[in-house]
């Protein structure tokens, strides 16, 4: 996996990446109606539709095939809503190829993803 960084805007690194958000997941961030499609959708992703996961020191990262971009994206945009401690990477590959997405940060974070992967969502 390739890692880019976005072109300099004269900021520096510090001033790019605030202070970690604490280790609390906050539900309520989604908006009632979309929660429980939200869930449905992260036990989805993360149990049926990764082809692949892979061990990184500080989180996982999920191969995921090209077409489900859409299902992704919108999981990231309202898990990042709840769990503000999240990096996410996502990697997209040319031609069609695998997505793959990287859920990171501070060790706590690993912890955490490991008690969530360890059953699947009902």
């Amino acid at each position: 996996m390739q890692s880019y960084l976005p072109a300099s805007t004269g900021a520096s690194l510090e001033e790019s990446h605030p202070q970690p958000a604490p280790l609390a997941c906050d539900l309520s961030a989604i908006d009632e109606a979309n929660r429980e499609a939200h869930l449905a959708l992260a036990a989805d992703l993360l149990w049926r539709a990764a082809e692949e996961r892979r061990d990184l020191p500080d989180g996982y990262a999920f191969r995921f095939p090209a077409d489900e971009y859409r299902r992704v994206v919108d999981f990231i945009a309202l898990e990042r809503l709840c769990c503000a401690f999240f990096h996410f990477v996502l990697d997209v590959a040319p031609a069609a190829g695998p997505l793959w997405l990287s859920i990171t940060g501070p060790a706590e974070v690993k912890t955490f993803l490991q008690s969530t992967l360890a059953q699947p969502a009902p």
